[in-house]
């Protein structure tokens, strides 16, 4: 019971409701315009990546909105109120991100003219591989969607008053409306027009929220005096929540299994009409990544500045944390109706991004790694058709998914790191493939499953064994400013006490920072996997096309051709010219139960995207060794 009278927040009135169903009215026309647009073009290819002619404009804003999820846009600035700025250094993690991605991984992806990435698991392994990674992607997913659904509506429910289960299903239904007319044109169109309904949100609140405050300098003024900038700590602890080596190498590890190899991201660069639109496409995509994150740090920052004398968390104002943001906007905004619609509108732009290119991306996968392998003779119309019922089936699966999560509790925050857990074993697995030519697929199976067990050991004991407060402690909060009921003591709160019978891994193992979990699966399922390849038997550098391993080892031996050579296991990367008919196909063909469907995946459109590919020679010219990196 709190001992504190809490002001009086309004809820949403009428105009609200009308800004936030505007954004909804806006995103399901999209759909509905590239369903009438492309109504000629029924190819499964078309709707699933957008016939490979997008450009890279569309493209860029469609990751940054994707990535950015109503998690993001009310939990960091909740993050930056509590414990300070220092989230802000995920700009260095973002970074480096995008350029593995763009430089590492995409051109794999791209070059192999794959359309779900699980396709390249086959083609460098065999079915058992793709098919493993594909069913791990299919679960977390789903369940990361239900999640990211049912947490905002949550905390704007309680917060606002919006209709919890209204905006569940209203979400549910209008991405998988445009979803199913558009596919992925409609997605990557409707993410374009939220990535600026976000910003929009931001801004305003930060526009109001400084004048309200005293201005700019007040409010950087007001976050020294409490702690909020320091930014810069190099502690080397991995038990600490968040340090400048936590965040820049664990976030980089983490973000990069949720971007760099995940279907959702990869899909839309593979739509792009060219290898350089979609390298563009990421690093202009870095830029809404720093936008957004600059605007969710001051968001923060600004809110700290407006409650330091009244922590409305601490007062018991709010339930939870992830309610701060929203208490916030209807704090400010109580006298401009329509405006904290536009926040909610600008949150839920978020988790409409975010749930729209998870269905489209779960479409892609089960219908090319599992439709196609079992029906190989399918029509294009056909195709088509069973693309649309997959977009219908996890659009009702996602928003099931978030009413299972109302009965989850306290397991919520858990269930939001399982795509974590997940990704860093994922992250390992094509690792393994891309930048290993000895790696067999046994290595691969078996470090797959070292990673998602090391991971999952690592982040189950730390929910239920949490790090000791001295490690993950807020900074300090007041209320010294609230009005009191009927004490006239002030709050205490009274630290967490540790369980009395903790094991012996729960102050080490057990409290690693949460962001290590996809440094922990990625690393265990490289190295274990190199170990039992190594054990097995390697794979012969021969046999793999040079068009599926990347050959980083360039950058650090380019003083010695022999150690390149060497290292580059046999693979033919300095050959000027390799035959695509003896060399890709032939893999395909002596993979273990590989179809004719699959086969014939490597025809002349996919050549065509293949650099220095002479179609009237039917061969590939190979650029030369310092172009490749």
């Amino acid at each position: 019971m709190s001992n504190f009278v809490a002001p009086e927040v309004k809820k949403f009135v009428a105009w609200d409701y009308v800004v936030f169903a505007a954004l909804f009215l806006v995103c399901a026309s999209i759909g509905v315009f590239f369903a009438v647009k492309e109504r000629k073009k029924k190819t499964s290819k078309e709707f699933l990546v957008g016939g490979k002619q997008m450009t890279c404009g569309p493209i860029a804003f469609s990751l940054t909105s994707s990535f950015m999820s109503a998690v993001t846009v009310l939990g960091t600035p909740s993050e930056v109120y509590r414990y300070g700025a220092s989230f802000v250094l995920f700009f260095l993690s973002y970074a480096l991100v995008i350029i593995f991605t763009a430089e590492l991984f995409l051109p794999v992806f791209y070059r192999s003219g794959i359309t779900s990435t699980y396709e390249y698991l086959e083609l460098r392994f065999n079915k058992i591989v793709r098919l493993a990674a594909t069913l791990i992607y299919i679960l977390q997913t789903i369940l990361y969607t239900g999640i990211v659904v049912y947490a905002p509506s949550l905390a704007l429910n309680q917060v606002t008053g919006f209709d919890l289960w209204g905006s569940v299903v209203a979400t549910g239904i209008v991405c998988t409306f445009y979803c199913t007319l558009g596919g992925l044109k409609a997605v990557v169109w409707t993410d374009a027009f939220q990535m600026t309904v976000m910003v929009a949100g931001f801004m305003t609140v930060l526009i109001r929220g400084t004048t309200l405050n005293g201005g700019t300098t007040k409010v950087w003024e007001d976050a020294y005096e409490g702690s909020r900038l320091n930014i810069f700590d190099f502690d080397a602890d991995p038990l600490r929540r968040h340090t400048f080596w936590t965040i820049v190498i664990g976030g980089t590890f983490t973000w990069l299994g949720l971007y760099g190899v995940n279907q959702s991201t990869i899909q839309r660069c593979i739509s792009c009409k060219s290898e350089k639109h979609a390298k563009l496409a990421l690093y202009l995509n870095l830029l809404g990544l720093w936008t957004v994150l600059v605007c969710a740090v001051f968001c923060g920052l600004v809110m700290y500045s407006h409650y330091k004398s009244c922590d409305p968390w601490t007062a018991d104002f709010i339930s939870a944390p992830d309610q701060l943001m929203p208490y916030f906007v209807m704090d400010i905004f109580s006298s401009m109706p329509g405006v904290p619609g536009l926040f909610v509108a600008c949150a839920f732009s978020g988790t409409l991004s975010t749930v729209a290119a998870s269905i489209n991306a779960l479409a892609t996968v089960t219908f090319e790694d599992l439709v196609k392998k079992g029906f190989p003779n399918l029509s294009e119309k056909m195709s088509t058709w069973i693309s649309k019922g997959l977009c219908i089936l996890y659009g009702v699966l996602c928003t099931s998914m978030a009413a299972a999560a109302s009965l989850l509790g306290g397991v919520v925050q858990a269930s939001l790191s399982i795509h974590g857990m997940c990704g860093g074993p994922m992250l390992g697995l094509f690792t393994l493939g891309i930048v290993f030519p000895c790696a067999n697929w046994k290595g691969a199976i078996g470090g797959l499953l070292a990673g998602i067990t090391l991971a999952f050991w690592a982040g189950t004991g730390s929910f239920i064994y949490p790090a000791p407060p001295a490690k993950s402690i807020p900074l300090q909060l007041s209320t010294l400013n609230c009005t009191l009921a009927n004490s006239t003591e002030a709050l205490t709160t009274a630290a967490p006490t540790a369980a009395p019978d903790r094991p012996s891994l729960a102050d080490t193992w057990y409290s690693l920072s949460y962001l290590y979990f996809s440094a922990i699966g990625c690393l265990g399922c490289a190295i274990t996997g190199l170990l039992i390849s190594f054990v097995t038997g390697p794979s012969k550098g021969e046999d793999i096309p040079p068009v599926l391993i990347k050959p980083v080892c360039n950058l650090f031996c380019f003083w010695s051709e022999r150690l390149k050579a060497f290292l580059w296991c046999g693979v033919q990367h300095d050959s000027q010219q390799v035959d695509f008919e003896k060399n890709l196909p032939k893999v395909i063909a002596n993979k273990t139960g590989a179809d004719d469907t699959f086969k014939k995946s490597i025809n002349k459109e996919n050549k065509c995207q293949f650099p220095g590919y002479n179609p009237e020679e039917n061969s590939y010219t190979n650029m030369s060794r310092e172009s490749r990196l």
